[in-house]
């Protein structure tokens, strides 16, 4: 058992599936929730997600060994200041966010005033499906998880948060934060934007009711993840602002180089263009047994 107690902040399908997971592989001796509705409460007790639920932060984070952060970014302050009055010394906090440099910057002054030790975390997994009945207990398992500690992080709390990902069956990967938003800007937080981007143009009222009945499964597959909590997804936008700008800048200049292609009717070229796409992909599919979405 790594933990007496572990507090999960936020309940939905991320901090459900901890709670699943933790509980499962018995990782702590207690499991309790932080909620924002009362009637989340019962749902969580009674999906054996968690111990204890409660609307109370200071009640769930008494006496946590851990706590995760398992809210969209832009809460994730706002709760941690409610908690932090009863965080035990030495507690260690981390966080399930997508993007980390702001998120490190914020919350590692926060909980070391408070006597404990924060740490970065970003598992990369997830699915559209949102809330705790949609929680899966092996949602962790062979996932990538990043961790970020800074210069300022304590040897055995960084290793302890390791640890935990471990038990959880995740591959932790150590990255500084903001090399962790850099990459994740290309590899995850793109990739939704243009999945909303297709679904919003070829959706759109503007086209006629025919378009809709010619979006066959290679439509849905692409644009699965369009169906993500947008709440949660403009947080991530705004705080990886810097670096998903950037990387949607190069993918534009890259279309527009292919619509010159097609306009000049370079058969060469469009057939490099998805040649290399398919070696590339088929690599990399080849070195990922089981991806995870995130």
């Amino acid at each position: 058992m790594l933990f007496q107690k572990i507090t999960l902040a936020g309940v939905g399908l991320l901090g459900g599936s901890l709670g699943l997971a933790i509980k499962q592989r018995g990782l702590a001796k207690r499991v309790d929730g932080f909620v924002r509705r009362n009637a989340s409460v019962a749902e969580c007790e009674k999906l054996g997600i968690v111990d204890c639920a409660t609307c109370d932060p200071q009640r769930a984070a008494e006496d946590a060994d851990l706590i995760v952060l398992c809210t969209p970014l832009a809460q994730m302050h706002g709760v941690l200041a409610q908690m932090l009055p009863a965080l035990k010394p030495n507690a260690i906090v981390t966080d399930v966010g997508s993007v980390k440099g702001s998120v490190v910057h914020d919350l590692e002054p926060m909980v070391a005033q408070a006597g404990g030790h924060f740490i970065g975390s970003h598992p990369m997994a997830g699915a559209e499906k949102m809330g705790p009945s949609a929680a899966r207990a092996d949602l962790f398992v062979d996932a990538v998880c990043v961790v970020t500690p800074t210069p300022r992080s304590a040897t055995d709390a960084v290793q302890r948060v390791e640890d935990f990902w471990k038990a959880m069956g995740a591959r932790p990967l150590r990255l500084a934060p903001d090399v962790h938003d850099d990459l994740v800007s290309h590899s995850s937080h793109l990739p939704h934007v243009v999945a909303a981007g297709l679904v919003n143009s070829i959706l759109s009222s503007t086209h006629p009711k025919e378009q809709e009945m010619l979006c066959a499964n290679g439509f849905r597959d692409t644009t699965r993840i369009a169906s993500g909590s947008p709440e949660m997804w403009r947080d991530i936008a705004l705080a990886n602002r810097k670096y998903l700008a950037l990387a949607l800048g190069v993918f534009i200049e890259d279309l527009q180089e292919f619509i010159l292609a097609i306009e000049a009717e370079d058969q060469k070229a469009i057939e490099e263009f998805f040649e290399r796409a398919k070696q590339r992909r088929d690599q990399w599919s080849g070195q990922t047994a089981s991806p995870s979405p995130e």
